[in-house]
């Protein structure tokens, strides 16, 4: 072995179990709920350290334990995340432990999120030698903000640092004044040796000057919030019908502990039944905690589906459609205000924009940044509008109904996760005004349907020209019409938007909008605009309606379009003079299935023979 190089405990062929036994072969009674536990810090190698000496302790494999563990573990997490650890099992004599280790730094914000979700405590290893506060600082950071609120700080390699208790207790006092504006209820520092393993199962007599607990003896003994002194929370997977005709619900124990002879209200729905059989893969039981899928035996048959939720009956729960959230960006592909994507908190499903990028936030120093977009690893804080409420919390309370995802809707792919902060005071205060005169009253009077033509194409393409080609024809045939052009809604409404993305993103929103109430008001709206990207056409066409929208591509090469170049944009983009110029250093996203696509020779009547004003009007 080279000189000085240190050398640590080898990987072990089966380094986890699933009970303890006492000296006489009898099992011991310990701790039935799963405690989590997440590592990060250090390097690879002395995770696996740390790892090997907590397996190593004396312990018995039961099969028949091991699988009830598993089938636990497979309850962790009630959606699916972009996570790829594996997660492994220790016993002490206490507890039942998973373990999640992240060591690559480029894991951390990624893979940490995830874990965040089932962590009850995190251990930060820090080399003792170091004494990088900055650093310290950026893995406490790390680990509050994706709402950990129980830390171990390890001090590895005491042994060869300090030599008095006095030496370690003032680097510790340095470190807890460093992260105490952070808010950890419980900050515990134990000084220890990776390499040897000295006081990670029991106190060494090699670090006499050390008072404190060791690892595994903190971590038993450390006090954490469970899911089951939460209120009862049931997120419903499935149901059906007994052979009696009683309903069986099948899902998941959030929160709380649930009891035969309970009385459970459905939410949305209001639906009540009394739960009368509690059935699980090892039998029936009659009571249940958080965290296990069961089956329940209501005593009647109740409306119940996917999605929904069971609590007890007078229970008080929160709904909101905005929220305030920290934002942790996961995808390649930026944030932007505006842009529509798929949340998933807990079981429940509803379409979510980004209205407010506030401030990022520095994963160093947990100052606070400006920006308008967010990229791969960003960390902010945002607001956030749903098309319907959802029941939540706040992450202090419950990492279940305070935690979600953001999805692309149409990849499936997880784009952020994020952790609500508190619900906007205006969600409670804005209501949907009930109006006597409907949309369908205007487009009586007017005798032709709503409608929106949405015309997309590059600068030049023609779409302002057609637009008014458009226009007259309806007019003429006695139709009430309107224009939205792109150079006059930003001599007004948008006049404060630039050409950036995020920009024009929330340009294509405030159109969708306008053409949403105007075609609510009966008329045929007329769009004109670049509108570059797939998602806000997207957006725009499940906002105001499929039915109702008719996408138009106008198909012009950029060729074409850079010969006519009406207002000479093309040619100051050319030079340099112009930037985020779309087709020339901003992109232009053809629509992947346009109702028509309008080329030079097209005739207006192939869209006018789509719209169907006439359709299901009646005097």
């Amino acid at each position: 072995m080279t000189p000085g190089k240190k050398k640590y405990p080898s990987p072990i062929e089966k380094p986890f179990c699933e009970t303890d036994t006492t000296t006489n072969g009898e099992l011991q009674q310990i701790d039935p709920r799963i405690f989590r536990l997440i590592i990060f810090g250090g390097m690879e190698k002395e995770q696996e350290a740390l790892l090997n000496h907590l397996f190593q302790s004396p312990q018995q494999v039961i099969d028949n334990q091991q699988a009830a563990l598993e089938r636990a573990t497979k309850n962790i997490v009630f959606f699916d995340t972009t996570s790829n650890l594996s997660y492994r099992h220790f016993n002490s004599t206490q507890r039942k432990y998973i373990v999640a280790t992240v060591s690559k730094p480029g894991q951390y914000l990624d893979n940490m999120v995830c874990d965040a979700f089932i962590a009850d405590v995190a251990v930060v290893l820090v080399d003792a030698s170091a004494q990088d506060t900055d650093q310290v600082m950026a893995y406490m950071c790390r680990a509050w903000l994706v709402g950990i609120r129980h830390v171990i700080l390890a001090m590895n390699n005491a042994d060869a640092v300090f030599r008095n208790q006095q030496n370690f207790e003032d680097i510790c006092t340095t470190y807890k004044h460093a992260v105490e504006p952070l808010g950890f209820k419980s900050v515990t520092t134990i000084a220890l040796s990776v390499l040897t393993g000295d006081n990670i199962i029991s106190l060494s007599d090699k670090m006499p000057w050390y008072t404190g607990q060791s690892l595994l003896s903190c971590l038993d003994n450390l006090q954490v919030e469970s899911s089951s002194d939460y209120k009862v929370m049931f997120l419903v997977q499935n149901s059906d019908r007994n052979e009696h005709g009683l309903s069986k619900v099948r899902g998941v124990v959030a929160t709380g502990e649930l009891c035969v002879g309970e009385q459970l209200q459905v939410l949305p729905s209001g639906d009540t039944g009394r739960v009368v059989q509690i059935d699980t893969p090892d039998g029936n039981v009659d009571s249940v905690n958080a965290g296990e899928t069961v089956t329940l035996i209501l005593d009647r048959t109740v409306a119940v589906t996917m999605g929904d939720v069971l609590m007890p009956i007078n229970t008080s729960f929160e709904m909101s459609d905005q929220f305030q959230a920290t934002l942790f960006w996961m995808h390649k592909d930026i944030g932007l205000s505006g842009r529509r994507y798929l949340m998933k908190l807990a079981n429940q499903k509803t379409n979510a924009w980004i209205t407010n990028i506030k401030h990022l936030i520095d994963i160093n120093t947990n100052a606070q940044l400006p920006s308008r977009q967010l990229e791969l690893h960003d960390i902010a804080v945002c607001n956030l509008a749903l098309s319907h409420p959802v029941y939540f919390d706040t992450v202090q309370n419950t990492l279940i109904f305070g935690s979600f995802i953001l999805m692309d809707r149409f990849e499936q792919t997880t784009v952020a996760v994020g952790f609500i902060r508190h619900y906007l005071r205006r969600s409670r205060t804005v209501h949907q005004q009930a109006l006597s005169i409907t949309r369908q009253d205007r487009e009586r009077l007017n005798r032709h349907r709503g409608k929106v033509i949405w015309l997309t194409g590059l600068s030049g393409a023609g779409k302002s020209t057609l637009a008014n080609r458009l226009e007259k024809q309806l007019y003429a045939s006695g139709r009430r019409t309107y224009v939205l052009d792109g150079d006059n809604i930003r001599q007004g409404l948008n006049r404060d938007l630039g050409f950036t993305e995020a920009a024009r993103v929330e340009n294509i929103r405030r159109v969708a909008e306008v053409a949403r109430l105007m075609m609510d008001a009966g008329l045929v709206v007329i769009t004109a605009f670049i509108s570059p990207f797939r998602a806000e056409r997207r957006m725009a066409r499940e906002l105001i309606g499929a039915e109702n929208f008719v996408e138009v591509f106008v198909d012009t090469p950029l060729e074409v379009c850079e010969k006519r170049d009406p207002k000479g944009l093309y040619q100051k983009a050319r030079s340099g003079r112009l930037p985020n110029m779309t087709g020339i250093d901003s992109p232009y996203e053809p629509p992947d299935n346009p109702t028509v696509v309008f080329k030079q020779n097209s005739s207006i009547q192939e869209i006018l023979a789509l719209l169907k004003l006439d359709a299901n009007i009646s005097d």
